[in-house]
């Protein structure tokens, strides 16, 4: 699995976080949480523990699940205009 890429971090003054994933707001951290994610990351890598809290991350599994028997039939009837369905 790629490492997550792009996250960013501001601590603002009202005790806030903000998490920006390229620039756009992912998440916004307020009270115990915000202190608890600034406690995580500045214990280890910043960009696993952000894109876990946002849940802005792949799972890697998307193309497989793309070509799965189960995911190409809706795929198919998506394809077809309505009137052949």
């Amino acid at each position: 699995m790629p490492k997550p890429q792009g996250f960013t971090y501001q601590r603002h003054r009202d005790d806030s976080v903000v998490i920006t994933h390229r620039g756009r707001t992912a998440a916004v951290l307020r009270g115990d949480r915000a202190e608890k994610f600034l406690a995580e990351v500045e214990s280890g890598h910043a960009q696993p523990v952000t894109a876990r809290r946002t849940g802005a991350y792949k799972f890697g599994n998307e193309r497989l699940a793309r070509s799965h028997p189960r995911n190409r039939r809706r795929a198919q009837a998506h394809r077809q205009p309505r009137d052949q369905r």
